[in-house]
């Protein structure tokens, strides 16, 4: 083998091997910090809940699929609850 046909194929190998690596992973789902201003029991809140989900099914994303959704509850007049859960998601 000559030295060129050798430094080819040396050099093509060192292109393709990070190129397949990144080929490989898998995308990561992303995670979503929602914090309602109301109870978890609340009616409103939770049909808030449910219209967000719809639209971003609607936009492509799905839950356990390519995203994931934390979700916290704070009653919207006590503010010191809301900071710690604010603080929780981030």
């Amino acid at each position: 083998m000559r030295r060129r046909d050798f430094i080819k194929v040396i050099g093509g190998s060192a292109i393709a091997c990070p190129l397949a690596a990144n080929a490989q992973q898998p995308d990561q789902a992303r995670r979503l910090g929602v914090l309602m201003g109301y109870a978890e029991t609340d009616q409103e809140g939770q049909a808030f809940v449910a219209a967000f989900r719809n639209e971003l099914q609607n936009l492509g994303w799905a839950e356990n699929r390519n995203m994931r959704i934390d979700y916290r509850w704070a009653i919207s007049d006590d503010a010191d609850s809301m900071h710690q859960l604010a603080k929780e998601l981030v």
